[in-house]
């Protein structure tokens, strides 16, 4: 398990993009598109915290703007996303035996801390900060090479407004109230969501959205 993830490491770092920042140093440094540290992080976590009773396999998909990383099994004992974003919960594995080995080794600073490392390194990093779901009966983590950005205030301001008054407001009426195309109202809605001032309850339609 160890050498598996070196391996995925490797084999991610292949297929990422770098660029060389010349210094005072006498060695160039690279920046690669996305993080590593973080990455190791997230490879870290499927490893010690997939369910391994499910016969499908973790995936990782390299896209242009993003990865995706797809693990086997749901949060474990009844851990929401809500509940993980704000760190406040008590850690469990189901996979004690797994999680002690990587803890020993250093490999894991302290259970429970994974996801708030990922979340740090990509703010420190500059990029768009991660979004997590739960998918098909599993857990994913979608990381961004796009620089960070927030949403202006006084958007934020109409947006909780308009969802106050309709919570099954559409991004297609939210665009056309604020006067914005549905692209930037959707990527709006999904950096609230992942700050943990929105949420979606349900699918995309027949959901509503919720004020946290």
């Amino acid at each position: 398990m160890f050498q598996e993830v070196e391996e995925i490491i490797t084999f991610i770092k292949k297929h990422l993009k770098v660029e060389y920042i010349i210094t005072d140093e006498p060695q160039r440094t690279e920046r690669f598109d996305y993080p590593l540290d973080a990455i190791r992080e997230i490879v870290i976590n499927m490893i010690v915290h997939r369910d391994y009773r499910d016969s499908s396999a973790s995936i990782i998909k390299i896209f242009d703007d993003r990865i995706e990383f797809f693990n086997p099994g749901k949060l474990y004992d009844g851990l929401t996303i809500q509940k993980l974003l704000s760190g406040k919960y008590t850690s469990k594995s189901r996979n004690k035996l797994i999680a002690k080995a990587f803890k020993e080794t250093g490999m894991i600073e302290r259970y429970g801390s994974g996801i708030m490392r990922v979340r740090t390194i990509c703010k420190e990093y500059g990029i768009k900060e991660p979004v997590f779901s739960e998918d098909f009966n599993g857990f994913m983590v979608t990381i961004f090479n796009e620089r960070a950005s927030n949403v202006p205030e006084n958007r934020v301001d109409s947006i909780l407004k308009l969802i106050k008054k309709n919570k099954d407001i559409s991004t297609l009426e939210l665009s056309k109230l604020l006067n914005v195309n549905q692209k930037t109202i959707k990527r709006d809605m999904q950096i609230l969501r992942t700050k943990g001032i929105i949420e979606r309850i349900g699918p995309d339609k027949g959901g509503y959205w919720k004020i946290l």
